[in-house]
């Protein structure tokens, strides 16, 4: 959940997010809060299983179509679902994406952190090589050196899960297939979000040519890690809800409101600094690089 409360909590997304939709987080298993180990007896999950696990959450609560939203692996696992039940997907929002089968070196580091894990648990060591992969170096360094709020949370999050419930789900994931064949066959708009700074920015630039400018859209943060999600939901905002016109929702009006700065970017004044196109679902394929939402505007 701790990739998702930066956006979320964002005060421009409640009118835009929350108001159209019921939200489902699904957790990787045993990543829950207060979760036990799971005992060593239990099958290591595919990356098949996992989602296939996640048409049981939607069986379980009575959900046809859903709109899915994930990071990274996460997103990878929602890609594969959208591949295995495409009739049950109507849109993919992908942040920092991947879909290839690892490389030899990542393969290597992730059995490093496998083997970290496995020894000493959620060590320093461990947390700062995910936190690298999550954040860009500017957010990690912070002013001055002194490190951000952001850090210190996710710090404390990666404390509170077990290490050998992580240590099953990064199995599954190092073992993971190529997506790049089905790519082209999925069937749903997708829009994704990458960070400049982000250890699978290539790769999520692949995944976005690979299906296509007809039915994805490629939106590249600068100065942003991983989780864009985190480091700057507010850089989300705008192409989301451009995204989801195309589906017919639209934001609640009497939410909306403009900063005296001008620097809110959502308000009517941004709506402005966008190509008129991207109204249409059509024109998906707009890459919008650099994307800039905290300049200040004259009103």
């Amino acid at each position: 959940m701790s990739c998702f409360q930066g956006l979320f909590f964002c005060p421009d997304a409640t009118s835009l997010l929350l108001h159209n939709f019921c939200i489902y987080h699904i957790d990787a298993p045993g990543h829950e809060v207060g979760a036990d180990v799971i005992s060593s007896d239990a099958p290591l999950p595919s990356v098949d299983d996992l989602a296939d696990q996640v048409a049981e959450v939607l069986d379980f609560f009575g959900l046809k179509e859903v709109l899915c939203l994930g990071v990274t692996a996460g997103a990878y696992i929602l890609t594969l679902f959208a591949m295995k039940y495409t009739e049950r997907v109507l849109g993919l929002i992908l942040v920092s994406p991947i879909c290839k089968a690892p490389s030899w070196t990542e393969w290597l580091y992730n059995k490093v952190l496998l083997n970290l894990l496995y020894f000493y648990g959620m060590c320093g060591v461990l947390k700062e090589c995910l936190l690298q992969r999550y954040f860009s170096k500017e957010l990690r360094c912070g002013m001055h050196g002194a490190e951000s709020d952001i850090i210190h949370t996710f710090r404390r999050v990666l404390d509170e899960r077990q290490s050998l419930n992580v240590m099953r789900y990064l199995q599954a994931i190092n073992a993971r297939h190529d997506l790049t064949e089905g790519l082209k066959k999925l069937q749903c708009k997708t829009l994704i979000f990458v960070g400049e700074s982000s250890e699978f920015h290539a790769e999520s630039v692949y995944m976005s040519a690979r299906m296509g400018r007809k039915s994805c859209a490629l939106v590249e943060v600068q100065a942003c890690g991983s989780l864009v999600t985190e480091e700057h939901p507010d850089a989300m905002l705008i192409p989301i809800e451009f995204f989801l016109m195309g589906f017919g929702y639209y934001r609640q009006q009497h939410f909306a409101s403009s900063s005296s700065n001008g620097s809110n970017p959502t308000s009517p004044s941004c709506h402005s600094c966008m190509a008129p196109e991207l109204f249409s679902p059509e024109s998906l394929g707009i890459k919008l690089k650099p994307i800039k939402t905290r300049v200040d505007i004259e009103i």
